[in-house]
C-alpha cells in the first residue's frame, strides 16, 4: 500500500474522530446487558443501512446452532437475542474478505453507588471515556465502523468482501457468533477489536460454567445439630475445586504459550445463594463456577474431572454422601484457541498486513500476548478455518466499577484498522 494511501486514511480517522467520539458515547448510553441489547441493536443497523450497507438482522434460533461445535448450553429463552450484520460486496472481488467482529452485550453495571458517574451516561474526561461497556467492547465496533469510514471518506471501497458483525451473547456463551457461521458468514481472516491494549492475542483460554446445587434438611436453628446447612455444605465442594485448579495450573500441564505464567488457569465463584429463612437452617444452596482451560484441553475431559472432584468431595461429607450434589452446565462451553498454533498462509499474512498497519499507527513493533480470558475468535480460528486476530484499544476497569477506555488508543486502533483493511482487502473506487 502506497505512502500516501496510508496518509489519506489516517487523516480521515482524524478528520472523523469528534464523530467517532460521540456515536462511542451514543452506543454506550444504550444498557445493552443480555437480553437488553435491543435499542443498541437497532442504532448500530440504524448507522449501517444510512452508510449504504446491505443489513441483515435476526433472531438466534437455538435450533439452527445447538447441534454445531462451540455452541454453549442456554437456561433461558432466545426471544429477544439479535443479531445484525452490515454487508459490503466488492465490485470487482479483486482482493480478499474480512469479518469485522464485535460483542453489543455488556455485563451488568453492579451496585450504582460504587461508580463515579451513573454507568450507562457515558462521560469524557481527560481523554478516557467512562461508561459500562465503553471499553469491552463498544469502543471497538467503533473503530471497525470509522476505519470504513475513513476508506470511504478517501473515495475508496474494500476490494473485498466485508462483514461488519455486531453480535450478542459473547460476555456469556458466544452463541452470536457462532449463529452468524451458522448463516452463512465466512471470510479468508477475521478481526476482533478486543480492548488488550494495541496488543495482539497469540493465544486465549477455554472457560466453562456450571452450576453445582445442593440439598440440606430444614430446621429451626434451635435445633441446628439435627439439620443439614446446604449452604455450609458447599464450603468443601469448592475447597475441593480449588484444589483441582491449582493442579491444572502446574508447569507440566501448562500449554506452551502460557509457560510463563504461574496461574493462568482462574477457578471464580461467581454467584451463591440458598436459604429461605434466617432462623432456618437452609435447606438448599447453589453455586455458579466459572472455570478456565489451556487451548487444546479437552471440554469434555475437563467436566468429567470437575465432576469427580465435586462428588468425591461430597462423598467425604456426612450429609452430602447420602444427598450427591447436581451438576448443571449453563453458559460458557468454550474452548480455547492460540493463534500463534495457525501456521497456514491467510494466518501469516493476515498478522504481517496487521504488523505492518500498526507499526504505521504507533510508530512501534506489534506486541504480542497470550491473554487469560475468552473471545470470539475461537468460533473462526477453530470451526471456520479462518484467523481470528484480536487486536482492540487499552480499556480499564472492564467488568468493574468506572470502566473506560483510552481515546488515543481508539484513534490509533482505528488507523490501524483503516491500514489494515486496505492492505488485506486491497481497495476498489467507490
Amino acid at each position: 500500500m502506497q505512502d500516501t494511501v496510508k496518509t489519506r486514511l489516517c487523516n480521515a480517522v482524524d478528520a472523523g474522530f469528534d464523530a467517532q467520539v460521540a456515536f462511542l458515547s451514543e452506543l454506550t448510553s444504550h444498557p445493552s446487558t443480555r437480553g437488553k441489547e435491543q435499542s443498541a441493536q437497532k442504532f448500530m443497523a440504524d448507522e449501517l443501512a444510512a452508510r449504504g450497507y446491505d443489513i441483515d438482522r435476526w433472531q438466534i434460533d437455538i435450533e439452527e446452532i445447538q447441534h454445531l461445535p462451540g455452541f454453549s448450553p442456554v437456561l433461558g429463552p432466545y426471544d429477544d437475542a439479535v443479531n445484525v450484520v452490515g454487508i459490503h460486496r466488492s465490485k470487482t472481488q479483486s482482493g480478499r474478505s474480512l469479518i469485522l467482529n464485535g460483542h453489543i452485550d455488556v455485563v451488568p453495571a453492579g451496585p450504582l453507588d460504587m461508580w463515579d458517574s451513573p454507568p450507562f451516561e457515558p462521560r469524557v474526561e481527560d481523554g478516557w471515556l467512562y461508561g459500562r461497556g465503553g471499553g469491552d467492547m463498544k469502543a471497538g465496533l467503533a473503530s471497525n465502523l470509522f476505519a470504513l469510514d475513513a476508506l470511504r471518506a478517501c473515495g475508496l471501497a474494500p476490494a473485498g468482501d466485508v462483514f461488519f458483525q455486531s453480535v450478542v451473547e459473547e460476555e456469556c456463551t458466544g452463541n452470536g457468533a457462532l449463529a452468524c457461521l451458522a448463516r452463512g458468514y465466512k471470510a479468508d481472516a477475521a478481526l476482533i477489536p478486543e480492548p488488550f491494549s494495541e496488543h495482539l492475542v497469540t493465544a486465549q483460554l477455554g472457560v466453562i460454567w456450571f452450576q453445582v446445587h445442593l440439598k440440606g434438611l430444614p430446621t429451626h436453628v434451635a435445633y441446628a445439630g439435627s439439620g443439614a446447612n446446604a449452604i455450609e455444605a458447599a464450603f468443601p465442594l469448592i475447597k475441593a475445586l480449588h484444589d483441582m485448579e491449582h493442579r491444572w495450573n502446574a508447569a507440566e500441564n501448562r500449554h506452551a504459550d502460557y509457560a510463563h505464567m504461574h496461574h493462568s488457569l482462574n477457578l471464580n465463584i461467581g454467584k451463591i445463594e440458598g436459604g429461605d429463612w434466617t432462623s432456618s437452617v437452609p435447606a438448599w444452596s447453589t453455586f455458579d463456577v466459572r472455570m478456565a482451560i489451556f487451548p487444546g484441553q479437552s471440554i469434555e475431559a475437563a467436566k468429567k474431572e470437575i465432576e469427580e472432584v465435586i462428588l468425591d468431595a461430597a462423598r467425604q461429607n456426612d450429609f452430602l454422601r447420602n444427598s450427591l450434589p447436581e451438576i448443571v452446565y449453563h453458559g460458557f462451553h468454550a474452548e480455547g484457541y492460540a493463534l500463534s498454533e495457525d501456521s497456514s498462509q491467510n494466518a501469516a499474512q493476515a498478522i504481517e498486513a496487521l504488523d505492518l498497519a500498526h507499526k504505521s499507527a504507533t510508530g512501534e513493533a506489534l506486541v504480542r500476548e497470550a491473554i487469560t480470558a475468552t473471545t470470539d475468535a475461537r468460533f473462526f480460528g477453530l470451526y471456520a478455518d479462518t484467523p481470528a486476530l484480536v487486536y482492540g484499544p487499552r480499556a480499564e476497569a472492564i467488568h468493574g466499577f468506572n470502566e473506560r477506555v483510552d481515546l488515543e488508543s481508539m484513534r490509533r486502533i482505528t488507523k490501524a484498522t483503516a491500514m489494515f483493511i486496505a492492505e488485506w482487502c486491497g481497495v476498489e473506487a467507490i
